[in-house]
């Protein structure tokens, strides 16, 4: 076991729970959990054994963590520290934990614990999100800002940003020989360093030509320590640093204006992408007058931008783009585009500075906030991250129950306050603000089930409870209470792990449905799944890859297609009011035939009430190996007997080796549901 965890549970305690089986959600025809499944693919690492860790054994981890930063900041500080108080709480914390009452983020379930954390003293890894404003670029540095952006989005961190930086007419120069050359460290921050050189040569006067020496980055498929997974080779460094020269160096003479803004962070995206992190989630946000920003994703305006020649493809795909929204502003002006393509979004910043929860009295503590992360649950200062937590609505049967969930759940968001990141300006960001979210997920199938009376009970309950966990730790920590503690993020594959309708979104199966997942046409996980009955196919989209298929009833009364777009926003709404005094993210899919008129409508009649809000399209397409279809219970049932309850012994034991994915951004891949 790992030395530098400063406290330890018992032994004993947990040896209780290693027989005990994982109660993981969303349990299928053949008695599998796609719960059990994410948790394998996503969370589970390789020890150093070779076996990979199980439930139990993930939640000794992050306990021992949590409580180990929490004891090491008592003892450093020379504050009061008692074992046996801790050992008791640290014993509660685990077993809720275990069965999924609440739950760390994604990323702080495959990273607390681990040497990046306690070792480094290193919260980056911890943090979903950020946001960063161009207000802040520097004159004399301006590639330093767009740097920052890269770092965070190499290390998983999504990053919302916003076009203010126009704002400071700064010229986009040619620069002249001599050239230049920088060898590129093989190392992250030889990357972002190298882009950095790159974009001042554009963007400060009289600079030489930039060129680089590639030969030190590592070859293509080479292991990759701390992050996992394998190099990409220099090769979409290369990309990155060409297409800034064209798009960029190509405007010299012209003004650093909000396309290339949106440009550059764009291409750094698709590099990150290129770069083995998978997925980069950007927000750009852009004024709602700003007839380039808001045509940024027009083909018929930008081309190149929104090109799918796989030759020279584009780049506009890299961001989610919202509008600075205004109470009373004109929005029927953007429902074609909505209806296209669910853009713009909108965010209403003056709420977002003003307002806490919308039940409460303006307070204006947010009147530095800039923005939102790409999920727009959390409102931010620039450089500022948000450290989130999960509350699980489903595992409790009680109130009482939930509030004492709670504890945990905010003494973790707490607890990861206490750790810095490697950026200077975000730590003195961060440890003044001590901004957390303690999430609810499962709240659309818990209005089903309770109704909104209990919704907006538990809510403003669980709210006022947190503000009094809050009090108290924050004096016995010796440090600031928080400014904002509370949010409704998206969820995505954490909402999977207990088998919840995500974040305040409806599932898209309803209570019987078919999961497609995909999966690597070798991964160890497929030969079980063809070996215990379930229908297995190529994937007609991506070489190298299957589609496999799930039977779940999942207790979910409605999916997503049963619920009015007017019945999720004032869903949403309610949540902002009694809950969140962060944000809710929310993403109204609606039928783009039937709902079109509503758009416009449903935004005035909310506007003021929510913080942000973003649209998703639903047509009434049927395609092929889409990931939710409707059955029928009947259909459902057919199931039973034809597949079989795999064993994983397997996998865990590391006979078939599959190390965790581990998660970026608000979940498993990008901040949608």
């Amino acid at each position: 076991m790992s030395d530098f965890f400063s406290f330890r549970l018992l032994d004993d305690f947990v040896g209780k729970y290693e027989l005990k089986p994982a109660p993981f959600g969303f349990v299928d025809a053949g008695g599998n959990s796609l719960g059990e499944i994410t948790f394998i693919r996503t969370y589970s690492r390789v020890k150093e054994d070779g076996t990979k860790e199980r439930w139990h054994e993930v939640c000794r981890r992050v306990i021992e963590g949590m409580y180990s930063v929490q004891k090491n900041w008592a003892k450093e500080n020379r504050l009061p520290w008692n074992d046996n108080k801790a050992q008791k709480s640290a014993q509660e914390a685990y077993d809720r934990m275990f069965n999924l009452k609440w739950t760390p983020p994604g990323r702080g379930l495959w990273a607390f614990g681990t040497p990046m954390t306690m070792e480094r003293r290193n919260s980056a890894s911890l943090q979903n999100c950020a946001m960063v404003s161009t207000r802040d670029i520097d004159r004399n540095d301006p590639g330093a800002l767009f740097a920052w952006v890269m770092d965070a989005l190499m290390l998983g961190i999504g990053v919302g940003f916003d076009t203010v930086g126009q704002e400071k007419n700064l010229s986009i120069y040619e620069p002249t020989e001599p050239a230049i050359t920088f060898i590129v460290p093989d190392d992250r921050e030889g990357w972002v360093e190298s882009t950095r050189l790159l974009i001042n040569s554009f963007l400060r006067p009289n600079q030489s030509i930039q060129e680089f020496d590639y030969s030190q980055v590592r070859p293509a498929g080479a292991p990759i320590k701390g992050f996992g997974g394998v190099a990409s080779g220099p090769g979409p460094l290369i990309t990155l640093h060409d297409r800034i020269r064209q798009v960029i160096g190509g405007r010299s003479g012209e003004m650093l204006d909000s396309r290339a803004i949106v440009d550059i962070i764009n291409l750094i995206g698709t590099c990150v992408v290129a770069g083995n992190v998978r997925r980069s989630a950007t927000l750009a946000l852009g004024a709602a007058g700003d007839d380039a920003f808001i045509n940024l994703k027009n083909a018929e305006v930008f081309p190149e931008r929104n090109s799918y020649d796989p030759e020279n493809p584009g780049w506009a795909w890299m961001s989610n783009n919202s509008i600075s929204a205004t109470v009373g502003m004109d929005y029927e002006q953007y429902v074609d585009r909505i209806v296209d393509n669910g853009e713009p979004g909108f965010i209403w910043l003056d709420v977002a500075r003003n307002y806490g929860r919308l039940a409460d009295p303006a307070d204006g503590k947010d009147y530095r906030v800039m923005g939102f992360n790409p999920c727009a649950e959390q409102p931010l200062e620039s450089y500022e991250l948000c450290t989130l937590v999960e509350v699980h609505l489903n595992r409790h049967e009680s109130k009482e129950d939930f509030l004492k969930t709670l504890k945990f759940a905010y003494l973790y968001g707490k607890t990861v306050t206490l750790l810095p990141t490697h950026w200077q300006q975000t730590n003195g960001i961060m440890q003044r603000n001590r901004r957390i979210g303690t999430s609810l997920t499962g709240i659309a199938s818990f209005a089903d089930t309770n109704g909104l009376p209990a919704v907006r009970e538990w809510m403003d309950e669980g709210y006022n409870k947190i503000r009094f966990y809050d009090k108290k730790y924050s004096e016995w920590l010796c440090v600031r209470e928080s400014i904002r503690v509370t949010t409704v993020k998206p969820s995505g594959s954490v909402s999977i792990l207990s088998g919840a309708t995500p974040g305040v979104h409806w599932g898209p199966g309803g209570n019987f449905f078919l999961r497609a997942i995909r999966f690597g046409a070798t991964d160890p996980m497929v030969h079980l799944f063809r070996a215990a009955g379930y229908k297995i196919e190529d994937d007609l989209v991506s070489a190298n890859t299957v589609v496999a298929y799930f039977p779940v009833k999942s207790g979910h009364p409605r999916s997503e297609k049963d619920v009015t777009l007017f019945e999720k926003i004032g869903l949403a709404a309610t949540a902002q009011k009694y809950w969140s005094d962060n944000g809710v993210s929310v993403t109204l899919s609606f039928d783009s035939e039937k709902e079109r008129e509503h758009v416009a409508p449903a935004l005035h009649l909310y506007e003021g009430e929510l913080k942000a809000v973003s649209f998703l399209p639903m047509g009434n397409t049927v395609y092929p190996q889409q990931p939710y279809t409707q059955i029928s219970e009947e259909d459902y049932n057919s199931y039973i007997g034809q597949i079989k309850q795999i064993n994983w012994a397997a996998i865990y034991d590391g006979v078939d080796n599959l190390e965790a994915e581990g998660e970026k951004f608000c979940n498993n891949d990008v901040c949608i549901i």
